[in-house]
């Protein structure tokens, strides 16, 4: 199992900035992809980006490129997303997630085992 803490979420102002954790902890961090996922209510989960084992791949939804960038601490054992730019369309709860990846370079966006409480994020225009 893989435990997993997202936090950073607020409110922010459009064109405002945020910075999201996520804390994993029990397993091996290294091993896992880790992506961000956003969830606005009566609408289906939605992939934002992800993150390879060793952070050299990465991969964005259209609707965040440029604006967001997600990086990860394999020694902290932790995740992050900054959020630049924020738009209103933005404001969901996001989840952190977590995928067993035994190919070092591999990237997906799903489906992921394992998932974070999730925070939320709100933007007002």
């Amino acid at each position: 199992q893989v435990q997993l803490v997202e936090s950073g979420g607020g409110s922010v102002q459009a064109g405002g900035s945020l910075r999201l954790s996520c804390a994993a902890s029990g397993r091996t961090f290294s091993n896992y992809i880790m992506g961000w996922f956003r969830q606005v209510p009566g609408k289906e989960r939605e992939f934002v980006t992800a993150i390879s084992r060793g952070g050299a791949r990465t991969d964005y939804d259209d609707s965040v490129k440029g604006r967001f960038t997600i990086s990860r601490d394999n020694a902290k054992n932790t995740m992050y997303l900054q959020m630049n730019s924020l738009k209103p369309e933005d404001t969901a709860v996001y989840y952190c997630a977590a995928r067993y990846s035994a190919i070092y370079y591999y990237l997906t966006r799903g489906p992921y085992e394992f998932w974070g409480q999730g925070t939320q994020v709100t933007v007002s225009s």
